[in-house]
């Protein structure tokens, strides 16, 4: 009888909870959520404590469930989950997290790990996002904080509906090593869990909806779009005013300057504190800074130094394991929050500093807790190393929330969460290629990065690594190591100050495509595959010399990830190290070159050669961007700026401008306004363009406004 018994339970254990219908709850116009087993408390959503934007979603409108039902397979078995979903013979996946050398995932293997990124695509980076994208256009999300392994369409099973076809490798052909596989599956080391699907019906309405479920994206100061450079590690206060007063005098943007780790009196591991050598009266030094209208953004990691002030009464609430002989904090639990925090609101927050980059959250593993580590709340180490990057985004943007005061930093670790944390991800790795496609998939997952630019070995190398970074959501030197200025290769240093300058010029727009980026969840930078119309029709490749055949369906059909979309308008086509010339797709309808407004292509894959003094940048037809002058900081709460207006194309137009103070959280209260731009041509063919009026009691910060009719 016993053994009977230990029989039934071994089958109960093993039966498919797909046995039975799965319960499906819509709980947002197309987001539907499922439980299965028994979902472990602590998840990525509890850590980055998510709160969705409901009346955003319901903006979006309903659709329908975009999977077949039954064919979701969901089962627990020995404490671990399998899940199942189905996939199409035709149907591309993106996303898993920020991968750095694929776009397209279909057929990839994943362990989903933070890690520091080591060089391959195997789902341990920096955020390990466990949501994917489908080009028939919806999302799966995992709500999980553990290391789920991914088969994304490599597995066959021998029940599928749709199994490949047994071929003989000794007489055919296409026998392939990879037979097709119908489904994508994972396995969760957890009794249960919970997932979401979200509906399209595109596929950017899916990220949408998945961006506004994590709150929206994140709406950085006006500052944070400005400029950044970030000094040598053991620069004193002398050596910053003296800096900062080097880019007031070349005329170079300057916003925020980042501290390195010699701020502090000792750091691997860290005290929190000032070194009193460099920085004798830290107060003064930032209230100086601020004057001259630059911020301060502090390096930390979230180790803490036995010699810290904080460390004996943190001690009990730090994990079995050291970092660097740092005892690492258990931000799961309220005292340890408090201590820890406390020192950052008192000695830097307190007297001014704006921001951080929290480094060391990410791996490698010799140096970052290992699995084997305990933490005094009873979490693993598991769960803590998925969400160790959230918690410390978190924690510390409330801090300055509490001031209703926003801030724009760095991170090395984050996870689905952490949209709404004003957290710009970065790495050691310093690839230019690579560093793109990672600003391309950012998008797929919910998160920020910055193709930083550290040290060159040539000016060519400097000039496009700067033109890459001021179109993307961070414009960032990092020079902790080489002290690198903009102006350290001379012979491209005007070049370099045009292309820092047009970025200060655009922050109307760059501002907009982030308040769209927190109120309607569109990434203000994005994958082509994300564009309406990226593939459409067929072409003929237009090139300089001849006209060959190169079908524009064929071309997007490829992985494309060197080539990317800046907010509504914009098409970004860098160039790396050694190239002169590069082919561009430009999607469905026409666009035009932003810099002359000239024609540039329709629905094509075009060959450009735009010189080393500029990034080639194409705007849709119709498009509207609007500009400032290139002010060397960012303007101010209630600053009037004037604006010059550029259309481009044979189109009319219209244009969303978003407002608000630039600093603080005010605008959740309803102080904001959005500013319709309208351009149309009249019966004499002359264009015009207006701008609504502001509504009373709301921000107004629009100056004179001038128009610039680009095309001709």
């Amino acid at each position: 009888m016993k053994k009977l018994l230990c029989l039934l339970s071994l089958l109960i254990r093993c039966l498919p909870l797909s046995a039975q219908p799965l319960n499906w709850t819509e709980t947002a116009p197309g987001i539907w959520k499922l439980s299965v087993g028994k979902p472990e408390a602590y998840n990525l959503l509890t850590a980055a404590e998510s709160q969705p934007n409901l009346s955003a979603i319901s903006r979006l409108g309903k659709t329908a469930f975009p999977l077949a039902q039954n064919d979701i397979v969901a089962t627990v078995v020995n404490g671990k989950t399998y899940l199942r979903f189905p996939l199409d013979r035709g149907e591309q996946l993106f996303g898993f997290g920020l991968n750095f050398q694929t776009v397209h995932q279909r057929g990839k293997i994943l362990q989903l790990h933070v890690d520091h990124y080591g060089g391959k695509d195997n789902g341990r980076t920096h955020a390990p996002v466990p949501f994917y994208v489908s080009a028939n256009g919806y999302g799966v999300f995992v709500n999980s904080a553990r290391y789920i392994t991914v088969y994304a369409g490599t597995a066959a099973r021998k029940d599928s509906k749709n199994p490949p076809v047994a071929q003989d490798r000794n007489t055919d052909k296409n026998w392939s090593a990879r037979p097709y596989s119908d489904a994508v599956e994972m396995l969760v080391p957890a009794e249960g869990v919970e997932m979401y699907v979200f509906g399209g019906p595109t596929p950017l309405d899916a990220v949408r909806r998945f961006n506004l479920f994590n709150g929206g994206g994140c709406l950085p100061p006006r500052w944070g779009l400005g400029f950044t450079q970030r000094v040598h590690r053991l620069y004193s206060a002398d050596d910053v005013r003296k800096e900062a007063a080097e880019f007031e005098a070349r005329k170079y943007p300057l916003d925020f300057i980042g501290l390195e780790p010699g701020w502090q009196s000792k750091s691997y591991p860290c005290t929190f504190e000032w070194d009193k050598t460099r920085f004798p009266q830290p107060e003064a030094f930032v209230k100086d800074m601020l004057s001259k209208g630059v911020r301060i953004n502090l390096w930390t990691n979230p180790y803490v130094s036995p010699e810290a002030s904080v460390y004996p009464k943190i001690a009990p609430y730090t994990g079995s394991h050291t970092v660097w002989v740092g005892a690492v904090p258990d931000l799961t639990i309220p005292k340890a929050r408090e201590l820890f925090w406390d020192v950052f609101a008192k000695d830097h927050i307190g007297i001014g500093v704006s921001g951080y980059k929290i480094d060391e959250t990410d791996g490698y593993d010799y140096y970052l807790w290992p699995d084997v580590a305990t933490f005094p709340s009873g979490l693993s180490a598991e769960q803590m190393r998925q969400t160790y990057g959230l918690l410390v985004q978190k924690q510390s943007a409330d801090l300055f929330r509490n001031r209703n005061q926003r801030t724009y930093g760095l991170t090395r670790a984050s996870n689905a969460g952490g949209s709404s944390l004003p957290y710009v991800l970065y790495n050691d790795y310093y690839s230019h290629e690579d560093f793109i496609t990672a600003l391309i998939n950012s998008s797929f997952s919910g998160v920020l990065w910055t193709p930083e630019v550290r040290a060159s070995k040539t000016s060519e190398e400097w000039l496009r690594r700067f033109q890459s970074v001021c179109f993307s959501p961070m414009a960032m030197i990092n020079a902790w190591a080489s002290s690198t200025k903009p102006w350290t290769f001379p012979e491209v240093a005007d070049q370099v100050r045009d292309i820092a300058q047009l970025r200060m010029q655009m922050m109307p727009y760059w501002y907009t495509e982030f308040a769209k980026y927190h109120f309607e969840g569109t990434p203000p930078f994005r994958a082509m595959n994300l564009e309406p119309g990226f593939q459409a029709e067929v072409k003929k490749e237009v090139v300089t010399a001849s006209l060959e055949e190169n079908p524009y369906a064929e071309a997007v059909g490829k992985e494309i990830k060197d080539q990317y979309m800046a907010g509504e308008y914009l098409l970004v086509a860098p160039l790396f190290t050694g190239q002169t010339s590069r082919k561009v797709i430009l999607p469905k309808g026409k666009w035009y070159d932003f810099y002359t407004g000239r024609f540039a292509g329709e629905g094509e894959v075009i060959t450009v050669t735009p010189g080393l003094d500029k990034i080639p940048v194409f705007v849709k037809d119709g498009g509207i961007i609007p500009m400032m002058p290139p002010l060397l900081h960012a303007p101010k709460p209630g600053q009037k700026v004037d604006l010059d207006i550029r259309h481009y194309g044979e189109k009319p137009g219209q244009y969303q401008l978003y407002d608000d103070d630039g600093e603080t959280f005010d605008y959740e209260r309803g102080q904001y306004s959005w500013r319709t731009i309208r351009v149309e041509r009249r019966k004499n063919g002359q264009w015009t363009g207006a701008v609504s009026a502001a509504e009373k009691g709301k921000p107004d910060t629009i100056g004179k406004v001038t128009w610039r009719f680009m095309t001709k």
